[in-house]
């Protein structure tokens, strides 16, 4: 058995003007046997590709994969190169491949495609006919409808955020492409869109009631006589798209209708929780936060979290700038994308002193761009290997970093965009978390693998920047504001 295997990711808020190119793409793309080599033995979904296609004795065909995390939207151009060399890749093994596995996010955007997945996808089944089968793993926060997945066999997606279960998504993509080839089950998909958008911020999967939801469908997967699969994804809503929002997707093993009646159960399940699911927990002004925060930093030994959920490019100022004007002691602000400051920092070297401006260039909603004497305490290129759960084992390119001491704030600033989740923002200057008093997170679920055992409380925050809490203060121009929650609460 031979599969191929290629992919294309990026989580787009359309509204940012920064537009990811080609060539950021190409920063972290891999081809050929590269991908192999890169994912094997990480949590990833191409991870889970490789070990299933490694237990089964099965031999991959690997194309292109190109990676970009959350940003803006992606380029005309990006889009069209990786559909068009993914296309061109299978055209080429068509005769020698016996299915396809697709990575894809399902919340990409760019100027000129409102559904990129659907495009991509569509490409990928002419170049292979409609005998080959195609299946592809998503995101938990894809957006997604019946029209994008219409290429494809069968699709699934991470039953977690944070993403821990990214290479178990990838697992199951591939196991049932194997058991289908083999003739052992003829997977149906249906889809069921229950209407309802919420904010990033509220999409953790442990938190309820989004966290019974999902456990009712594990339930019945548990229970099931006969193979079943459940994605409940939760949609991103910051990338405006007809399909945003919420999406329930079952698998099943021949049984269409039964496939429909708990895609529907579930939908309808979410529907009835759209007020809990977006607004599930409390949310703070900055002024609010630091007068709760100071109150009750006296009788703790741990770090508390600023979380500042509305940055959607890593490079918000807010909160930085208000710790930093109000003389705040034993903070640390990891991973804030800022390439002319990292330049600026490793140009001048190890204890220089220079004025930087910091943060909020991605756009005007970004922050405010104060001037600040900063020491620049280490700095230079930075690469590692991931030792946090969500992207244990996959290499990170920081580019040019810097660590910076502004007061008594500690600013780690860097060239290639990044979110700061877990540990390895501080270890990779030498640091720990609970060096700190303090700390300003941009993440919106995925630090909660660690922040919620590291920190003594996580207190969210709510900027103007474009990722928030309030949904309905969005220019959304394809999102229909007429038939979804929070617009209309009702059908």
């Amino acid at each position: 058995m031979r599969l191929a295997v290629a992919g294309f990711h990026i989580e787009s808020v359309s509204f940012i003007p920064h537009q990811s190119t080609y060539a950021d793409f190409e920063r972290r793309a891999y081809r050929r046997a590269d991908i192999v080599s890169q994912y094997r033995n990480t949590q990833s979904v191409i991870g889970g590709y490789i070990d299933i296609a490694e237990h089964e004795s099965i031999e991959l065909v690997p194309i292109v994969f190109a990676y970009e995390g959350a940003a803006g939207p992606a380029s005309d151009e990006a889009i069209d190169k990786y559909s068009d060399e993914i296309a061109r890749g299978l055209g080429a093994v068509r005769n020698n491949v016996d299915g396809v596995l697709l990575q894809l996010h399902g919340a990409a955007a760019s100027a000129s495609h409102v559904d990129p997945e659907r495009f991509i996808l569509n490409a990928a089944r002419n170049a292979v006919g409609h005998d080959i089968p195609i299946m592809v793993t998503f995101d938990y926060h894809g957006n997604l409808d019946g029209e994008t997945l219409d290429p494809v066999e069968a699709a699934f997606a991470y039953h977690k955020s944070p993403h821990t279960d990214m290479r178990e998504a990838g697992q199951r993509t591939a196991d049932c492409m194997v058991r289908m080839l083999r003739g052992e089950i003829s997977p149906v998909m249906v889809i069921e869109k229950p209407g309802v958008l919420i904010p990033s911020i509220f999409s953790a999967t442990a938190l309820e009631p989004l966290a019974s939801i999902i456990a009712h469908a594990r339930d019945l997967e548990k229970n099931s006589n006969d193979y079943l699969d459940i994605s409940v994804m939760a949609g991103f809503s910051y990338a405006d798209a007809p399909n945003t929002g919420f999406s329930v997707l079952v698998v099943a093993n021949r049984d269409q209708a039964g496939a429909r009646k708990i895609a529907c159960e579930i939908s309808e399940l979410v529907w009835a929780e759209r007020k809990k699911l977006y607004c599930a927990l409390p949310v703070y002004s900055i002024d609010e936060a630091f007068d709760y925060a100071q109150r009750k930093n006296v009788t703790t030994s741990k770090p508390f979290v600023f979380l500042e959920h509305a940055d959607r490019m890593n490079d918000s100022s807010y909160l930085l700038d208000a710790v930093i004007k109000q003389d705040w002691k034993n903070v640390a602000i990891p991973y804030v994308w800022d390439p002319t400051s990292a330049k600026q920092a490793c140009e001048a070297g190890v204890g220089s002193q220079i004025r930087v401006t910091l943060g909020a260039h991605s756009s005007d909603r970004a922050g405010p761009r104060s001037e600040f004497t900063a020491t620049v305490l280490k700095a230079g290129q930075t690469r590692y290997r991931s030792q946090g759960p969500l992207w244990n084992g996959i290499e990170v390119d920081l580019g040019l970093a810097a660590l910076l001491e502004v007061g008594g704030v500690h600013v780690s600033v860097i060239s290639l965009s990044m979110s700061a989740i877990d540990e390895d923002p501080f270890r990779v200057f030498g640091q720990k978390p609970t060096d700190y008093d303090f700390i300003v997170l941009r993440s919106k679920t995925h630090f909660r693998a660690v922040y919620e055992d590291l920190a003594e409380e996580i207190i969210i925050v709510d900027t103007p920047d474009w990722g928030p809490a309030d949904l309905t203060t969005l220019p959304y121009v394809h999102v229909p504001t007429d038939s979804v929650y929070p617009f209309v609460d009702g059908r």
